[in-house]
């Protein structure tokens, strides 16, 4: 008898290929299945994929008397109860691989508009507003030079620095284990204490992940530390900034911008930020575009077809007391 597979909402099915055959998948018709559907119909199911954002609380799980596996179509996973789950014996897993380039890109892409301020201009030149064509107008800054503070260098901090390193920045990090030699001339880059990259750093990036040590890591004592006129970019989570601390800063100056994905709470963005000409912001697009979604999904896939076959699946998150392989 074929495993039931739960998929909250229609991602590309291209990408769930490895599931035909030995599973019985089922996909919202339309954009997604409602709370109250999921909840009538997860009793019946062994294997759950959910998307990032799409909360899957202890209510939830709990109704779901056959699940094994919850396979988050996601890096994050703080949208699923992993407690719950692993009271319950069920693994939760994740989709980190694939999520690395793509969000480095935007991160880099919201430094680049917003130094150069190219989604300014082109708001006021698509608007019609009086702009100067002078030799001394219109300025924005270079990053050559310029030295860049990663807070979190995992994966995706990673690729950052690489994409930093190409366009001359110097690069400083900070992350609870530091890299190693090797890895730190590989990246060009050097650890350095949060509140020591903070001084330095012409630009923060963050590509670190929210938990109760990372909720409002940077507040205002931390932007009063930054450089006046320094830029903040987080494709993280929006919690990590305390959004009201932010908004002062970017108001009284000390600030030159900053380029945000995230929201503290998303998916409401606080009317501040989008009245400022020296912020660019996105829709939480860290991951969107066709190959990554993907892709998302054949990690996802894979992570379930791994733990039917009775291997830990290798993106899996929580650790139970007894791991449940081959059922």
């Amino acid at each position: 008898m074929a495993h039931k597979i739960l998929v909250t909402h229609r991602i590309p099915v291209e990408g769930l290929k490895e599931l035909e055959g030995d599973f019985e998948v089922k996909v919202p018709e339309s954009k997604y299945f409602s709370r109250e559907e999921l909840a009538e119909m997860i009793s019946e199911y062994d294997a759950l994929i959910p998307v990032f954002g799409f909360e899957i609380g202890r209510d939830l799980i709990e109704k779901g008397k056959n699940l094994k596996i919850i396979a988050n179509f996601g890096a994050g996973y703080n949208n699923i109860d992993v407690q719950a789950a692993t009271e319950r014996n069920i693994v939760v897993t994740n989709t980190p691989a694939t999520v690395i380039e793509p969000t480095a890109e935007l991160a880099f892409a919201l430094l680049l508009s917003l130094v150069r301020r190219v989604a300014e201009f082109d708001r006021k030149i698509k608007h019609k507003e009086e702009i100067r064509w002078e030799v001394m107008a219109n300025l924005g800054h270079t990053l050559e030079g310029k030295t860049l503070g990663i807070i979190g260098m995992g994966n995706i901090g990673k690729s950052m620095a690489l994409k930093a390193k190409a366009f001359g920045m110097n690069i400083l990090y900070y992350t609870r284990t530091p890299m190693d030699y090797t890895d730190e001339k590989a990246y060009s880059a050097r650890y350095h204490k949060l509140d020591e990259l903070l001084r330095k750093s012409d630009v923060v990036s963050l590509h670190t992940p929210l938990n109760e040590n990372t909720r409002h890591l940077m507040g205002d004592n931390e932007f009063m530390k930054m450089k006046k006129g320094a830029f903040v970019i987080n494709t993280a989570r929006g919690a990590v900034i305390n959004e009201k601390a932010l908004i002062r800063y970017l108001r009284n100056g000390h600030l030159g911008g900053a380029g945000l994905d995230v929201y503290e709470f998303e998916p409401h963005i606080s009317e501040e930020l989008m009245e400022m000409s020296n912020v660019v912001l996105a829709p939480h697009i860290g991951t969107a575009n066709y190959e990554t979604r993907r892709a998302m999904a054949e990690e996802a896939a894979n992570n379930i077809v791994k733990f039917y076959k009775g291997v830990r699946p290798p993106n899996q998150v929580n650790l139970l007391d007894e791991q449940p392989g081959k059922k």
